[in-house]
């Protein structure tokens, strides 16, 4: 990852947190004037925080003392909330708004272990800027909350499509594992997904529905095509690039909490690409990275194929550590 774009971001969030900062001292001076004694009690607060910080560096502070100001503090947050209950003032009106309350717009949080680490809303856009490009530039109407099942079809066609149910069905069950793929996406017994099927069926919407809801839950999401993906590690790892950072991109794509390959199948293959191949799955499969990640394949090959086409140890893998799902129906791009 290039140090000029998270210089660059530094200074956006920086900035983020200003705004949200300066937005909030304007709205605290609309409230104060019509309310002076919530100004007061603000300043009162302030003041006790001040005399116990003070105690404490000089070693006065005892345990009466240390009381007395917390009895104080409890007395002025009570009249405080009264206050705004009474005047039906929301009390997030007097907190700052940030873009993402885990790191207060900074691009970092504390962990459990008390150590400084980047935040998931950082990591994403850094991932952004450097591999996913355009690639998630749709989910703004690629969601569920536009999902329409009624663009397919809801006539069973056995002789066309060798299936017993309507290609309607059969989505909106894709669908409904979808969104159990979300809600259990923490569970590490949650396989990962396997979407198979012609062009044109719905494999790219329905992983930008999943990707949309995981960014929203702070997860980070990398999605690159199988002939990217696989080139774009070679590169990394015979330095093409002449950068310091030639595991950057292995970490990001082993680390992503969610990790889209689309169109498996496509990149021509060599020895070192399915050893590459194999080592992304397998890990992220196992969790060798010591942290849950889940992988989402798309392709229009059937899994019956990719056992052809790739090393059994990968179809292997797939058929194991995947549950595998079939689109079927017409060209949805047809009926625009």
């Amino acid at each position: 990852m290039a140090t000029s774009d998270l210089d660059f971001l530094l200074i956006e969030y920086e900035q983020k947190r200003r705004r949200a900062e300066i937005d909030l001292e304007q709205r605290k001076k609309q409230i104060y004037q019509k309310y002076p004694r919530l100004e007061e009690i603000e300043e009162q607060i302030n003041k006790i925080a001040i005399h116990k910080t003070k105690s404490i560096l000089i070693h006065q502070l005892t345990d009466s003392l240390n009381t007395e100001f917390e009895n104080e503090l409890m007395n002025l947050k009570q009249e405080k909330e009264a206050i705004l209950k009474k005047e039906k003032i929301d009390p997030k009106f007097l907190k700052p708004k940030y873009e993402c309350e885990k790191c207060k717009d900074t691009g970092y949080i504390t962990n459990l272990n008390q150590k400084t680490q980047m935040c998931s809303c950082l990591r994403q856009r850094l991932i952004n800027i450097s591999y996913n490009k355009s690639n998630l530039s749709n989910l703004q109407k690629e969601n569920f909350k536009n999902f329409d099942l009624t663009k397919f079809s809801n006539e069973v066609n056995m002789e066309k499509y060798k299936m017993n149910i309507s290609p309607r069905e059969n989505i909106n069950q894709i669908k409904q594992a979808s969104i159990h793929f979300i809600k259990n996406f923490e569970n590490s017994n949650t396989k990962n997904l396997f979407f198979t099927g012609n062009t044109g069926l719905g494999k790219t919407y329905m992983t930008n529905c999943i990707a949309n809801e995981l960014l929203n839950l702070g997860k980070t999401v990398l999605y690159q095509t199988a002939p990217v993906l696989l080139e774009t590690i070679i590169d990394h790892k015979f330095n093409k690039y002449k950068t310091s950072n030639i595991n950057n991109f292995y970490e990001q794509v082993l680390g992503a909490d969610l990790l889209i390959i689309d169109d498996l199948g496509t990149e021509c293959i060599n020895s070192m690409k399915l050893s590459e191949l194999f080592t992304i799955l397998n890990a992220r499969a196992l969790n060798l990275n010591n942290k849950i990640t889940k992988t989402i394949i798309s392709t229009n090959l059937s899994i019956e194929q990719v056992f052809h086409i790739y090393e059994e140890r990968i179809g292997s893998r797939i058929a194991g550590f995947y549950d595998i799902y079939y689109f079927f129906g017409e060209d949805l791009r047809l009926k625009k």
